[in-house]
């Protein structure tokens, strides 16, 4: 795609400041610069956590590709889509696994009875276990267009809960929504309410995440970059609602989908994880850490079967990885399909989010799997 007229002017007013920060990651602007002016996304707002200190946190771009368009700046709200898995509900079953509140090894079917309901005493459907659904090692497909048949919440949770397995529990390794909206219904059993709910109180309160948050409230909506022009489901403009159309159908909360961030909120967030997993002195922990050491150090190590770079819940860095050449084999991060991205390099101490809005106007374009590499190595080399 050619630079024409529509698309975003990327300039902003200049100060020091400006001239100091792309001077020093003058390269990863510029990877920004070039796929805004291609067509790869309108706009983004970037942040860097490096040795627990902010180094970077700006913005380039429109929220669309008018010019009239409002413009990204360093605090605008996302729909993070699929990092809900990571910020949300992994960090929700670390908690809980912490307090003692539940087990990575215990049955779906003692916490969701509707999974083996009706199901034969061989089915394995009633081997999946908690820790399955966060290694998306279940045996359930990777994705199913419930919305399509499923009009209420209960309807969607019950035909997930009805699918077949397609590969026994722990032998195949298939990134999952089934396996995180049935995670997050189970969490919720525990919890005694809604995930949305709790996590406030529990992860994005303590941690000042005062932005992030399920279901953005209507006069939030203009100042959230759209997603898409939804042509062919709810038929509307997709602005500061989540654009997910299962995590719609089940009310904008899920296990899967529905979290909307920043920057500073998710490099918040990946401050606590670099924090705990760097911790010495239990003591310590248990007196300035929302997360112990011991459940990082347990969900960011890589799980079965053979081959997979799912930890639980989390990502690492694989070959030909989104997060680029540079992060270490003590890295975790995830992607979100609306174009957004956490990577944590829990050796180096450096935490780099990239949010975009990559679906406007459609979810044609890929390009941002060329640029998210391309981005992270420039970031890493200019630390």
């Amino acid at each position: 795609m050619q630079p024409n007229s529509n698309l975003p002017d990327t300039s902003r007013p200049r100060d020091n400041a400006s001239d100091q920060l792309e001077g020093r990651f003058g390269a990863a602007y510029r990877v920004l610069e070039e796929a805004i002016a291609a067509g790869a996304f309108p706009g983004c707002v970037f942040g860097v956590l490096a040795g627990g200190e902010l180094v970077v946190n700006d913005a380039l771009g429109r929220f669309t590709y008018q010019p009239e368009s409002p413009a990204m700046t360093a605090e605008t709200l996302f729909d993070v889509a699929s990092l809900t898995k990571v910020v949300a509900t992994t960090a929700a079953a670390m908690l809980m696994v912490q307090r003692h509140q539940i087990d990575v090894d215990a049955l779906l079917g003692d916490l969701l009875p509707g999974i083996v309901a009706g199901r034969d005493p061989g089915d394995p459907a009633r081997a999946i276990t908690l820790k399955h659904l966060l290694a998306h090692n279940s045996g359930l497909p990777g994705y199913v267009e419930f919305f399509r048949a499923a009009a209420t919440p209960e309807s969607l949770v019950r035909a997930c809960m009805e699918l077949r397995l397609e590969a026994e529990p722990g032998v195949r390794a298939e990134y999952s929504d089934p396996g995180f909206i049935l995670l997050g219904k189970a969490l919720e059993v525990v919890m005694g309410e809604p995930l949305d709910s709790w996590c406030r109180r529990e992860i994005f309160q303590p941690l000042g995440m005062n932005a992030t948050q399920f279901c953005p409230a209507p006069a939030l909506r203009d100042v959230i970059p759209p997603t898409e022009e939804d042509t062919w489901f709810r038929h509307r403009l997709i602005q500061g609602e989540v654009q997910d159309e299962n995590a719609s159908v089940l009310g904008g909360v899920a296990g899967h989908a529905g979290i909307f961030s920043n920057v500073a909120d998710l490099l918040a967030f990946s401050g606590a994880i670099i924090d705990a997993f760097a911790a010495k002195s239990p003591a310590k922990e248990r007196e300035e850490f929302l997360f112990d050491s011991g459940v990082v150090k347990q969900f960011t190590q890589r799980q079965g079967p053979p081959g997979s770079s799912r930890a639980l819940g989390w990502d690492t860095p694989s070959a030909n990885s989104s997060a680029g050449t540079h992060f270490s084999g003590h890295s975790v991060g995830h992607l979100g399909f609306s174009g957004c991205s956490l990577w944590i390099d829990l050796e180096a101490v450096i935490a780099i989010v990239l949010l975009t809005n990559r679906t406007w106007p459609d979810r044609k374009s890929q390009m941002i799997r060329a640029v998210r590499p391309a981005f992270h190595d420039a970031i890493r080399e200019a630390l």
